[in-house]
């Protein structure tokens, strides 16, 4: 079921954009780096972002999706804090829906931009090693073992960044963009830990608050072929 969402959400997307690509197409590669949490695969499996148009010179909407493969996110929002991913590895489809803000400079284009984005992992694991030594240091005790269960549930956030657009050569051109993003969804984890120092006890717990941690930043790199100007922006790119 979650895996036909993840399906379902791609389809839309395309055929909405379709008609787009008939007149810009390109590449884009982007990256993220968690906080707490693991960085993303060098190159995103699937990465079409700078879908959009144009509401007059200076201010524009853009949206378009990234799938991830990130190897771990935190969690917080738990009775302690650790430094480390405790979820993954998944993969992330993000959907962003930003307004821009766009300033010329000669060649150079300079989008400020900041909105809102939709995210959801699936596929998604707990990491049981991170979360027993972080049970261990919790408990204060020499050895833990967790076993748990917990549901996933999509979430959402802000951000905000910055992109720079410039021609490379005739109708080519290439984009640098940096984000920040600060994003959350529920992860309630449900189980036991077994462990202690010199006795061996079982405890059960319950963690109904958790929530996966989406923040840090993302970095996007694209290249773009443009045949005209059209209503949809000048960065359609997959």
């Amino acid at each position: 079921m979650k895996k036909l969402l993840a399906v379902l959400l791609f389809s839309t997307l395309y055929r909405f954009i379709q008609p787009c690509l008939a007149q810009d197409f390109g590449l884009s590669f982007s990256y993220f780096i968690p906080k707490k949490g693991y960085f993303s695969a060098p190159i995103s499996p699937f990465s079409i972002r700078g879908l959009g148009f144009d509401f007059n010179r200076n201010f524009a909407f853009e949206t378009g999706a990234t799938l991830y493969r990130i190897s771990g996110l935190s969690l917080k929002d738990l009775p302690f804090t650790y430094d480390g991913p405790l979820t993954g590895p998944n993969f992330t489809v993000f959907i962003p829906a930003e307004l821009v803000l766009m300033l010329q400079a000669g060649s150079l284009e300079i989008d400020i931009k900041g909105g809102a984005f939709f995210f959801y992992a699936f596929d998604q694991h707990l990491q049981y090693g991170h979360l027993d030594r972080a049970i261990r240091n919790w408990q204060g005790w020499a050895v833990a073992n967790t076993s748990a269960n917990f549901k996933n549930y999509p979430g959402w956030g802000y951000h905000a960044g910055l992109e720079l657009t410039f021609p490379v050569a005739q109708n080519f051109g290439a984009s640098l963009e940096a984000n920040y993003l600060m994003g959350e969804s529920r992860f309630p984890v449900k189980g036991s830990y077994t462990g202690g120092n010199t006795t061996i006890e079982t405890r059960d717990f319950d963690f109904a608050d958790a929530k996966t941690d989406f923040t840090g930043m993302e970095f996007t790199v694209g290249v773009f072929y443009q045949t005209g100007r059209t209503a949809v922006r000048r960065k359609s790119r997959r």
